[in-house]
């Protein structure tokens, strides 16, 4: 009986320890995994013992998720003539030069809750918590976008781990009075990143790349995480367009 106990014990423990490391709350743990809450809060309280291969699957899925970006061949990071990096999109999934289906943009960015990426330069982990999708589609920044610097900062949700990876110039600011509460509770981050969108001609050839510059936006939450909040101030760079690559 005792040693029933202490496998129940370590698996309150383990399924905590994994919630915590994908920076979920357990409403948000169980729609990622897709597992009813009344269960997860029953695992948590250890009223119900959860099959040990369930644990183990948890742990290898968040895991991977969490250190490594999947291998995607339509991304790719670069580096220009100054040697600075620059993430080169080719999955282009929002093509409307009029309206964006921003709606769609949102419902594509939920599949990204959950995970959290590394910041080569300074190694802090970001997570991705469920207000990001919201926030991206819906910020007053993003209203403020017309004509290609929109439709650039929709396309370039494939590469949210990789503009994260290579993002740069780290500043940091208090959460001024007090607009998120504690949501930012020890403040904000905000970091320099670039990507290129590919640019076709009346062939449907690959002509160029064009460049953009986003400022990625990290707030601190009371439980000392960074998580991903917007990518603001999209804008194409003047200088010349990269050709291909």
């Amino acid at each position: 009986m005792s040693g029933n106990k202490t496998d129940l014990e370590y698996q309150v423990k383990k399924l905590k320890k994994l919630r915590e490391l994908a920076g979920l709350n357990r409403k948000e743990f169980a729609k990622a995994h897709g597992i009813p809450l009344r269960t997860v809060e029953d695992w948590e309280a250890g009223r119900r013992k959860m099959p040990d291969y369930l644990l183990r699957l948890l742990s290898y899925r968040i895991r991977m998720e969490g250190n490594s970006i999947k291998n995607n061949k339509n991304v790719n990071i670069i580096q220009d003539e100054q040697g600075k990096s620059i993430v080169i999109i080719n999955d282009v999934r929002f093509k409307s030069r009029r309206n964006i289906a921003w709606d769609k943009v949102e419902e594509y960015l939920k599949e990204y809750i959950g995970k959290f990426y590394e910041i080569a330069e300074t190694s802090e982990k970001i997570y991705i918590g469920s207000d990001f999708p919201d926030e991206f589609c819906h910020s007053t920044d993003k209203t403020r976008l017309k004509g290609a610097n929109e439709k650039a900062k929709a396309n370039m949700t494939p590469a949210i781990g990789e503009l994260i990876q290579i993002a740069s110039n780290k500043a940091e600011f208090e959460d001024f009075n007090q607009k998120h509460k504690s949501k930012a509770k020890w403040g904000w981050y905000r970091y320099d990143t670039r990507f290129g969108i590919p640019v076709y001609d009346e062939n449907s050839q690959l002509e160029r790349y064009n460049i953009f510059s986003a400022r990625m936006l990290v707030r601190c939450d009371a439980d000392g995480k960074r998580y991903l909040y917007d990518f603001v101030r999209t804008k194409k760079e003047t200088s010349s367009p990269h050709k291909q690559y």
